[in-house]
């Protein structure tokens, strides 16, 4: 069977494309997606995404190449496989970044994404709990709240940062991001609200709209320069479905430049090396990949009021009780309560790094086990990370893990940036507001002071917050891989909107601002739609 479009990827951008492509009845829409469904129950639970972060039902679990610049560490790279992809396992914070990072896109030479003009995609995905203004949308499908709880350390953390003069800020997603205060959240009624339950499943019952689950997509057919299709593999049987418009890449910055080169489509010398003909030559496919690198800084609290004790015993069957009866309490918390966005250096025009606050203390980051005893954990990284790395295929099996190759750290002015932020968290937790709190500082401890000490913690410890991006990146110098209208460059029929697509990093997290882009690109291939058909 043909269908007009074939989307790849069930994730944050193929949820959207999904519901808003099959909007108009007289267009057929086949979606794939490697993972499973989201029937998981740890996915719901907004508290669940610990359980989720090493679970291979629904995360394919990659892992970095083992870094030099991070003591020969391998890092986890999270991503999900199961309808939803990683906005049904991730943190649930909602962050879009800073105007600055859509001017900086626009400067690049990429029409139509300045700030002005991605606000309103934000706004039309999204449906804000307090309400609508010119800044915030509350009709759309992505509901998007205030943390339902609030607790005394949390605001002993956003009294800190006013105690060192930081503004409060009730909505960095506003008209500024600089200040502290709760973070907002995917949520609805203390439910996680991932993209597969705010698009994906208001268009389960169109008849124009086909989703195919466990369906891992191995090459993207070409006739030529033109796309045709796409080659898939369900329960061991391959089979190849026609796409007569468009095909639209949708699985994010970590497959999208593996699916990419399985098909041929990449750098001639690094195809060739592993058997794959060479369909058509884009030196950028797997290339300008960054994340955001954190260090994290906790301490031991001087009194039994954390979530460490508070998700333990007859404290968690009460918590549960409470989260099934009223969707409330402990359950609905997320990776990150408190948020701050500052400046590292007077000059800066915008802030520079983002700061994740918890009542909470974990035994070991990759698992995310709460440790027995009091604590709270302040993490940080750089805004903006200049550290470039790649993500290419491990080998011609559609099935093997792509290589992620990180380059953490090798930056300098990333260094400096994230040894200042470590320093700002330091002085937090050593506030009147916050340090009454405080028994002693746990990581990295009073003995580390220097800033070579504060760099050394940082590359033994440090992990990235799940935000990879870049690898099929926006653009039209010789390294982009697409153009302002997301269509790969020399093939007729294909497009990729993901988080791979941007040319740089927002200052935040990337889940709001992949949900923006594919809304913005739905909106692009219906006007060249109705442009044909008008012509």
């Amino acid at each position: 069977m043909a269908y007009d479009y074939i989307i790849i990827g069930a994730g944050s951008a193929g949820c959207v494309m999904a519901n808003r492509l099959s909007e108009d009845a007289g267009t057929s829409v086949l979606l794939l997606e490697a993972g499973g469904k989201d029937s998981n129950l740890w996915i719901h639970i907004p508290v669940g995404f610990t359980q989720t972060l090493n679970n291979r039902k629904v995360n394919w679990c990659f892992e970095t190449e083992p870094d030099e610049a991070l003591a020969g560490r391998t890092i986890p790279i999270p991503r999900g496989r199961v309808l939803g992809g990683s906005s049904s396992i991730n943190g649930m914070l909602y962050v879009r970044g800073q105007a600055f990072d859509y001017d900086v896109w626009a400067q690049l030479g990429n029409r139509g994404w300045s700030y002005a003009d991605v606000l309103p995609y934000f706004r039309k995905a999204e449906s804000f709990e307090r309400g609508g203004d010119e800044y915030r949308g509350d009709s759309g499908p992505m509901n998007v709240a205030d943390m339902y709880e609030r607790h005394e350390i949390v605001d002993a953390f956003i009294e800190a940062g006013e105690e060192l003069g930081y503004p409060r800020n009730p909505d960095y997603n506003g008209a500024s991001q600089d200040g502290f205060g709760y973070y907002q959240v995917t949520q609805r009624n203390g439910r996680r609200e991932s993209t597969a339950r705010a698009f994906l499943d208001p268009a389960r019952g169109r008849q124009n709209l086909r989703i195919e689950p466990n369906a891992h997509v191995t090459r993207i057919e070409m006739e030529g320069t033109r796309v045709t299709g796409v080659t898939w593999s369900q329960n061991g049987q391959s089979r190849t479905e026609t796409a007569n418009l468009e095909v639209v890449l949708c699985a994010g910055a970590v497959q999208s430049p593996q699916i990419l080169e399985l098909s041929g489509i990449g750098q001639p010398e690094l195809l060739r090396e592993h058997g794959i003909e060479v369909r058509h030559a884009l030196p950028g496919v797997g290339e300008n990949y960054r994340d955001h690198y954190a260090a994290r800084m906790n301490w031991r609290v001087n009194r039994p009021i954390t979530l460490n004790e508070q998700t333990r015993g007859l404290r968690l069957v009460g918590e549960v009780a409470k989260w099934v009866l009223t969707r409330r309490g402990a359950l609905t918390w997320t990776a990150g309560i408190g948020h701050g966005f500052v400046r590292t250096r007077p000059e800066l025009e915008t802030p520079d790094i983002q700061f994740f606050f918890a009542h909470a203390s974990f035994g070991s980051i990759r698992d995310r086990v709460l440790e027995r005893e009091p604590g709270m954990t302040l993490a940080v990284y750089q805004c903006r990370p200049e550290s470039v790395g790649s993500i290419h295929l491990g080998g011609p099996d559609p099935f093997a893990s792509p290589k992620i190759r990180p380059n953490f750290l090798t930056v300098e002015l990333d260094q400096q940036t994230l040894v200042a932020g470590l320093h700002v968290c330091r002085a937090l937790g050593q506030t009147k507001a916050l340090g009454r709190y405080v028994d002693h500082e746990m990581n990295p401890g009073a003995d580390c002071v220097s800033d070579a000490d504060m760099l050394a913690f940082a590359r033994q410890t440090g992990a990235t917050t799940y935000h990879p991006m870049g690898t099929c990146k926006m653009g039209h110098d010789p390294m982009a891989v697409v153009d302002d209208r997301l269509r790969v460059h020399g093939l007729e029929g294909l497009r990729v909107v993901d988080a791979s697509i941007f040319p740089t990093m927002p200052s935040g997290n990337i889940n709001a601002p992949v949900i923006m882009a594919a809304e913005k690109c739905a909106d692009m291939i219906r006007e060249e739609r109705q442009a044909r058909i008008a012509a």
